[in-house]
């Protein structure tokens, strides 16, 4: 069991930071090459979609890797399951005000304001990409 855990925590957690590392790397700076309230439009589109796939990778990476760690992994399994699963409460306490100023912009809003706070969001998400990053790093590295 403990092996079958440890892939699983494995490959969310491969899941979780490639999809984090693209949207820093391709898909946001690609957004921000629209007018402003084009940029907004596709980050809320893309927000709703992203939120179903990231949430429960993030989760389901930290029980994977409790599990494994009970069932007799590395200690650095469970580290790397806390990296990832850390992803949660950043994001619902750093991330989420941003998140929720951009979600509340109107059409005639976004045009004013949503530049500086899309900039903001993507540094913020880059901390995602890192911790994630540094997780399957550590995951791989003990396999």
């Amino acid at each position: 069991m403990q092996g079958f855990f440890e892939f699983l925590v494995i490959m969310c957690c491969a899941v979780f930071a490639g999809a984090a590392i693209y949207i820093n790397l391709v898909e946001h700076p690609a957004r921000m090459t629209c007018d402003i309230r084009a940029a907004w439009q596709q980050w809320q589109a893309s927000y709703q979609r992203a939120v179903s796939m990231q949430a429960p990778l993030a989760l389901a990476g930290l029980v994977f890797a409790v599990l494994a760690w009970l069932f007799g992994a590395s200690g650095w399994v469970l580290i790397g399951g806390l990296l990832l699963g850390a992803v949660v409460p950043f994001t619902l306490k750093v991330i989420m005000p941003v998140n929720d100023e951009l979600k509340s912009l109107t059409g005639e809003q976004a045009e004013a304001q949503a530049e500086p706070l899309l900039r903001r969001w993507n540094e913020l998400h880059q901390v995602r990409s890192g911790l994630s990053l540094l997780a399957l790093i550590i995951l791989v590295a003990q396999a």
